[in-house]
């Protein structure tokens, strides 16, 4: 018998018993710990839970005890006690209770169930490492009309992806509209008390700056359908928050007028007229003490604003030169202020001596573009660049109104820091109007509806995303009302204060017809234009060569 040529052994190595328990009992430790950790992060990120957890607990043990009778009793306690709650304290039952269960049935049922599906065919998963990397959903927070969700992105990711795919979000979750916000849509509560310092701490933690977060607010019921009736007028106005409307989560929408010039845009019968008597509504405290003077120019010759004429300190809507003569004015009360202030303050604070003082132009196109003097139309640009580029700060402020919010027709467009876009005729104009990207982001402004007048987007302090809102509508009879409640004073010309170098002022009508007298500056030297040559370039409407195409 032949040996093989090839000897097959195998290979072994003897290892002590002892070094295999140790690294065997090490494995199923580190296991353990892993197991804990991870029992414990899920119970502190599920701490609501808990009592719930125990309540299951108690049942069980008392049914083992004594049976199905205490669970009974106790339900028709706790339901003998809701309803007394529903019936003595509704909405504090309805915030409490019922929007909590509605949250936790919509994050279980619609959310959670179908997150993987939804995420994968909206294109928001991440390959990588072989595998999928998920939006994570944080948290859910219903309300009557919207459903907040907190989803931290997934690294490679940026806010711009899900405002493309917001559309298809809202459809996948049973919805129609979806709003996407890059930043936290609740501000931190101002504290006080003892424990102030503590949960400031707490604060600052939990508000922090999470650049990887985004909020997804989808609309379950659009509250802004209705008419929103006309809100109560406040005792003072307060123009850092003047509560104008509704917005589309159901809370108040409140304009900042202090040091701002504000530009509504929207096409024939959207609804300006309520932006424009919502605010005058706002400020009826204030027209009335003298705290506000409000100038008002129609050139529509009246059809929108001589309704509330009492309400206005000037008014003019039928001579084109003396709404020029009304801007001028306006140019040399802030002149005037000018020197008051001049090295003593940065920002107007309104006094009933100084009051704020607000212009209203219904249609300005008709004044920048359409007006058939050009030597007219020509001051009034003059006056409406100077009160734009210099009036915010010294409470001279211009609130106007356009259909058209082309350059081209609206040469002063970019002076507006404050605008609103209502119903719009062309997809160019939102962006023309709230900036550029600003339907990307959400203000479909080109798709509101005709029967939706007084809608709007608007963008709101500290969030790039606009917000959609409903402004109040004021019937013909509340506007005559308000305006035999909360007449104007008598307007009271100041003295004008003259510089050394300034042009001699001589009085002149100031067109109400009523024999008092205002002062404005002479015309101007033809070598010393009232604008810089860069601004004068920037308005000047008869150059069409170079123009901006918008």
């Amino acid at each position: 018998m032949r040996a093989p040529l090839v000897n097959f052994r195998r290979f072994q190595i003897t290892a002590p018993w002892p070094i295999v328990w140790t690294l065997t009992t090490l494995f199923l430790l580190s296991r353990l710990v892993v197991a804990v950790v991870r029992l414990a992060v899920f119970a502190v990120r599920h701490w609501r839970a808990w009592p719930a957890v125990a309540l299951v607990l108690v049942a069980v043990d008392f049914y083992r005890s004594h049976g199905w009778w205490p669970h009974l009793l106790v339900l028709l306690v706790l339901a003998a006690g809701a309803g007394v709650w529903w019936w003595r304290g509704r909405e504090s039952f309805h915030r409490l209770v019922v929007l909590r269960l509605v949250t936790v049935w919509r994050r279980l049922w619609v959310y959670r169930r179908q997150w993987h599906e939804v995420m994968s065919l909206c294109g928001l998963v991440k390959k990588y490492d072989g595998g999928e990397v998920l939006p994570r959903l944080l948290s859910v927070r219903c309300s009557y009309a919207t459903d907040e969700l907190v989803v931290r992105m997934p690294k490679g990711q940026n806010p711009e992806v899900y405002h493309k795919a917001a559309r298809d979000l809202a459809y996948s979750f049973g919805t129609r509209h979806c709003r996407v916000f890059s930043g936290r849509r609740q501000a931190p509560p101002a504290r006080s008390g003892r424990l102030a310092v503590l949960l400031g701490l707490v604060d600052r933690v939990r508000f922090r700056d999470r650049p990887r977060q985004v909020w997804l607010v989808f609309i379950r019921r659009d509250p802004l359908t209705r008419i929103v009736a006309p809100l109560p007028v406040p005792v003072r106005p307060d123009f850092t928050a003047l509560p104008l409307g509704v917005r589309e989560d159901l809370a108040t929408y409140c304009l900042r007028l202090l040091a701002t010039h504000v530009l509504i845009g929207g096409a024939t019968r959207m609804g300006k007229g309520s932006v424009i008597w919502s605010l005058l509504r706002s400020l009826a405290a204030g027209i009335r003490s003298g705290l506000v003077r409000v100038w008002a120019i129609d050139p529509k010759g009246g059809m929108e604003l001589s309704i509330g004429r009492a309400l206005f300190s000037r008014y003019v809507d039928d001579d084109w030169a003396r709404m020029a003569d009304l801007l001028d004015d306006a140019v040399a009360r802030m002149r005037a202020r000018q020197q008051q202030l001049r090295g003593k303050v940065r920002v107007h604070t309104p006094t009933v001596d100084e009051p704020l003082i607000v212009v209203v132009i219904d249609e300005i196109a008709a004044l920048l573009a359409f007006l058939p003097d050009s030597d007219i139309r020509q001051r009034i640009t003059q006056a409406l660049g100077l009160l734009l580029t210099q009036g915010a700060g010294l409470g001279v402020l211009v609130v106007a109104a356009t259909q058209d919010p082309r350059k081209e027709v609206v040469s002063v467009r970019d002076f507006f820091p404050t605008r609103i876009a209502l119903g719009l005729t062309e997809r160019a104009h939102v962006d023309l109007l709230l900036g550029d990207g600003a339907r990307d982001r959400g203000a479909l402004a080109d798709q509101i509806p005709q029967s939706a007048k007084g809608v709007a987007y608007v963008l709101l302090d500290g969030q790039p995303e606009p917000a959609r809102v409903r402004f109040s509508y004021l019937p013909d009879d509340v506007i005559r009302e308000m305006a035999a409640t909360f007449p104007a004073p008598p307007e009271v010309q100041p003295e004008p204060v003259v510089a050394p170098a300034s042009p001699v002022v001589k009085p002149r009508s100031n067109g109400n017809g009523n024999g008092r007298h205002t002062y404005r500056p002479s015309a101007p030297k033809q070598d010393a234009p009232l604008l810089p040559p860069s601004l004068l370039n920037a308005l000047d409407l008869n150059t069409t060569n170079g123009s901006d195409p918008r």
